[in-house]
C-alpha cells in the first residue's frame, strides 16, 4: 500500500501551457520516486465543455468544468494551476488564495503591477503556498550556470546580455484577440513582448545576477492597427512588437536585453551571456543541454571556450534522467518545477520563484514600458533579493 500523500491538482485553461503542466504532473512520480507527494489530476475547467472533456481524456484528468468557480469551490482540489490568458490571473488566483488553496500561475504573474501586487497580497494573507512558472531556472545547464556564479569562479561581474527573438507575427494581416490571439491585445496581454518573452529573460537574469536597479528603454509596435477577431474591426494595437533595454544592476554591472516577434528566421532563440572578471558563461535554449564556459585561468595555448554537455548524474536535475550522454527537452523544465514544487511542501520552503519574487520581474517590465513611453531612465524599485 502506497504512503505517498495525494495532491489534488485543478487546472484552469487547455491550451499550450495546459498540456506542458499537465505532461508534468504525469511525469514527474516515474522520475522522482522519492517525493512524498504525488499529483492528482482530478479537474480541468475550460469555457468550451467539448474541449475540456477532449483534453481530460487526453491527459487523464478525472473530471471536467466549465466555470472556474466552481472548480475552486470544490472540495476535492488542493492547488489551482492557473494557465490561462493574462487578464484572467489575478481574479482566479485572489478567489484560490481565499478558498484556501495553493496557487501556481503561469508567467508573468498579472498585466500590471497593481494586479501583480493584490495577487502577492491575497497568498500572503491567506497563506498558502504558491509558486510562479518560470520554467527557464529549471533546465539543468541554466541551474549549473547559477551554481558557477555563486562559487565565485566568475569574479566581478560586469556584463549581462539576452535576447528572446521570434517572428511568428511578421504578417500585417494577422489579427488580434481572440482565442489563439490573445497576446496580440494588449488588454488581454497588458504587454507584447515585454511580458511574454522579456519576463521570462528578466526573471533569469536576476535569478542568476541580482536585481535591476534601473532600465532604460525603447519600444515599437509595426503594425499599427489590426482587425480584432471577437469585433470584426479594425482596432490600434496597444502591444509592443519589440523592446530593447539597457540597466543597471544592483552589483554594478551592466544589462543588455533584446526581444521582438519580428526577427525572421527565429521561432524561439532565447540566449544570454554573462562575462566576469575571471570568466564568462553563455548558454542557447537552441541547445539547452550545453553550457559555454571560458576560464582565463587556463594556460594560454589552451584558453578558449569549453562546451559543458550537462548530461552528466552530478549535474543539476540529471541524476533522475538517463546516462550521460543524453540530453533531455524543454518539457523536463516544467516537470522539474513540479518537483521542485512537491518538495518545497515536504520541507515546508518555498519554491521559487513565489509570487512576491515574480512581483519583481514585474516591476522591472513596467519600468521598461513606462522607460520606453516617457523616453527616459526609470528606477525599477525592486527591493527583494532574487535567489
Amino acid at each position: 500500500m502506497s504512503n505517498k500523500k495525494e495532491l489534488r491538482i485543478g487546472l484552469i485553461g487547455c491550451g499550450f501551457m495546459g498540456r506542458t503542466h499537465s505532461n508534468g504532473y504525469r511525469r514527474v512520480p516515474n522520475f522522482f520516486p522519492a517525493l512524498q507527494y504525488t499529483p492528482v489530476l482530478q479537474a480541468v475547467c475550460a469555457r468550451n465543455e467539448a474541449k475540456a472533456r477532449a483534453f481530460a481524456d487526453q491527459w487523464g484528468y478525472a473530471s471536467v468544468e466549465t466555470d472556474w468557480k466552481k472548480l475552486i469551490a470544490r472540495d476535492d482540489i488542493d492547488a489551482v494551476d492557473i494557465c490561462t490568458p493574462n487578464d484572467t490571473h489575478a481574479e482566479i488566483a485572489i478567489a484560490a488564495a481565499e478558498a484556501g488553496k495553493m496557487v501556481l500561475c503561469e508567467k508573468p504573474l498579472a498585466r500590471t503591477l497593481a494586479e501583480s501586487q493584490e495577487m502577492v497580497d491575497a497568498v500572503e494573507k491567506a497563506g498558502v503556498a504558491n509558486t510562479v512558472w518560470y520554467n527557464y531556472r529549471r533546465i539543468p545547464a541554466v541551474t549549473l550556470a547559477k551554481k558557477i556564479i555563486e562559487s565565485g569562479k566568475l569574479g566581478q561581474i560586469y556584463h549581462y546580455r539576452a535576447n528572446f527573438l521570434q517572428d511568428w507575427t511578421i504578417n500585417a494581416n494577422l489579427p488580434q484577440g481572440g482565442e489563439g490571439l490573445w497576446r496580440m491585445d494588449a488588454s488581454v496581454a497588458g504587454s507584447g513582448v515585454t511580458g511574454d518573452l522579456l519576463a521570462h529573460c528578466i526573471d533569469t537574469a536576476m535569478w542568476l545576477n541580482g536585481s535591476i536597479k534601473d532600465v532604460s528603454a525603447v519600444t515599437e509596435t509595426f503594425v499599427k492597427e489590426r482587425m480584432h477577431q471577437l469585433t470584426g474591426k479594425v482596432e490600434k494595437v496597444g502591444i509592443d512588437d519589440a523592446c530593447v533595454f539597457h540597466c543597471h544592476f544592483e552589483n554594478g554591472s551592466l544589462g543588455l536585453f533584446e526581444s521582438t516577434r519580428y526577427a525572421r528566421g527565429h521561432k524561439a532563440l532565447y540566449t544570454f551571456e554573462i562575462n566576469g572578471a575571471n570568466a564568462s558563461i553563455r548558454w542557447d535554449l537552441h541547445d539547452l543541454n550545453r553550457l559555454e564556459f571560458f576560464d582565463n585561468s587556463d594556460e594560454s595555448t589552451l584558453r578558449g571556450w569549453r562546451s559543458i554537455h550537462v548530461t552528466d548524474g552530478e549535474q543539476p536535475y540529471m541524476d533522475k534522467w538517463w546516462v550521460p550522454g543524453l540530453g533531455i527537452g524543454y518539457e523536463h523544465s516544467f516537470i522539474h518545477q513540479v518537483a521542485d514544487f512537491l518538495q518545497s511542501l515536504e520541507t515546508g520552503g518555498p519554491c521559487k520563484p513565489t509570487f512576491k519574487e515574480a512581483l519583481e520581474t514585474q516591476k522591472v517590465c513596467e519600468a521598461v514600458l513606462e522607460s520606453a513611453s516617457s523616453k527616459s531612465w526609470k528606477d525599477t524599485g525592486v527591493n527583494v533579493c532574487i535567489k
